[in-house]
């Protein structure tokens, strides 16, 4: 090859590489700005990430307090909520701009078929996000709650015990949310991903509904990773997901019915039972 084709090779490699680092910027800028305004109020954010646990502890007539083992601890603090959140609000720029350079290659079927994925992602971690925190950190956090050990009351001297209350670091009670957060959001993307793998086909609804058993197992290993030790929340979780799990199943065989519905009216279908006669009679020959 002379040094001009290899000039003229290279030059589409440069300009997806200049494309790359544009978006590149435009999603880092939009992540930093996000960051930026979640850090102006990250204390009313706080407020509401520490809503169920003050709402644990009201059920139990104590008063809501965390406390900073730390001196540099809120600061922290702040800077997680901030990255948290700036995530969150720049995530939208940041699937437009992986879109956007990722567009230009698709064919228009191809591009029909991302798009919605690409949208219902952000949705379904939402959804997830929502369920961990409505439903299962008030669960988690009253099965925490129930291993305090109340002090005895002036004039209970004999058997007196020690009393246990829960004083929270005001760091670990926002890693353990956000963890909690941030597992059910990614939980619930597995309809989301096992249809796009559908729509590639690299996964078919009958192998996966044959690998059923080994995904309960998977799924109880999961749900014993992300919740508490308690039964009822990882039941909970198993029931979801595994539901999850069967949506997925359907959505896929729906996918395999539209491509097949369309290589039938294009005439490029063949029937396994056709494709297996065709084999036998091959043998018998």
């Amino acid at each position: 090859m002379s040094t001009e084709n290899l000039d003229d090779s290279s030059a589409p490699l440069i300009e997806h590489l200049a494309e790359l680092r544009n978006r590149l910027i435009y999603s880092v800028l939009a992540f930093v700005v996000g960051m930026v305004l979640c850090f102006t109020v990250w204390n009313p954010i706080f407020n509401f990430l520490t809503q169920p646990i003050c709402s644990a502890l009201a059920e139990r007539n104590q008063d809501c307090g965390l406390v900073l083992i730390k001196l540099q601890e809120g600061f922290f603090v702040a800077i997680r909520i901030s990255l948290f959140g700036g995530f969150i609000l720049s995530f939208p720029m940041i699937a437009y701009q992986m879109w956007r350079f990722v567009a230009p290659g698709l064919y228009k079927n191809e591009k029909g078929a991302f798009l919605p994925f690409l949208i219902a992602s952000p949705v379904m971690f939402t959804l997830g996000a929502g369920f961990a925190y409505y439903a299962i950190l008030p669960l988690a956090f009253d099965f925490f709650l129930g291993f305090q050990q109340m002090a005895p009351t002036t004039g209970e001297v004999e058997n007196s015990s020690a009393g246990v209350l829960f004083q929270g670091s005001m760091e670990e009670y926002l890693a353990l949310t956000t963890k909690f957060i941030l597992a059910f959001g990614i939980c619930f993307q597995l309809p989301v991903l096992l249809t796009l793998l559908g729509k590639a086909g690299l996964v078919s609804a009958r192998g996966l509904g044959s690998v059923r058993k080994y995904a309960v197992v998977a799924i109880l290993a999961l749900a014993a990773l992300v919740t508490p030790p308690d039964v009822i929340t990882q039941v909970i979780l198993f029931v979801v997901v595994y539901g999850l799990y069967e949506i997925s199943i359907i959505l896929v065989r729906r996918v395999e019915k539209k491509r097949e519905a369309e290589l039938r009216a294009q005439g490029l279908w063949v029937d396994e039972d056709d494709y297996d006669e065709d084999d036998s009679g091959e043998e018998m020959k």
